[in-house]
């Protein structure tokens, strides 16, 4: 079994901080890509940032220059620093990692339970 844990969620006034980790653990070999997804109400989940294994990074349009996504991959944790945070930034943020359990099983997709991000003055 694979878990992901997140922690770090809250509620921040507009141009606030905050930082959320996840935590994979259990049965694992690998992982690989690890990334955060939102999703607001009335609106499909979308990606945030992603992180390779080797460190390469990706962002949406809407948070480049105010998040920074990281990861520490002895610790298996995937983190997500949100600066500058914004009314539209309020979602349900949700982490996603790749990973396989043994070396000839398949690249499987876990996902997080989710941590609220609320940005509200």
């Amino acid at each position: 079994q694979v878990q992901l844990v997140e922690s770090g969620g809250g509620l921040v006034q507009p141009g606030g901080s905050l930082t959320l980790s996840c935590a994979a653990s259990g049965n694992i070999f690998r992982v690989y890509t690890m990334g955060w997804y939102r999703q607001a109400p009335g609106n499909q989940r979308e990606l945030v940032a992603e992180v390779t294994s080797d460190g390469n990074t990706d962002y949406t349009d809407s948070v480049k220059g105010r998040f920074t996504i990281s990861r520490d991959n002895a610790k298996n944790t995937v983190y997500l620093q949100m600066n500058s945070l914004k009314l539209e930034d309020t979602a349900i943020y949700y982490c996603k990692a790749a990973i396989k359990t043994h070396l000839w099983e398949v690249v499987t997709p876990y996902w997080g339970q989710g941590t609220q991000v609320t940005v509200s003055s």
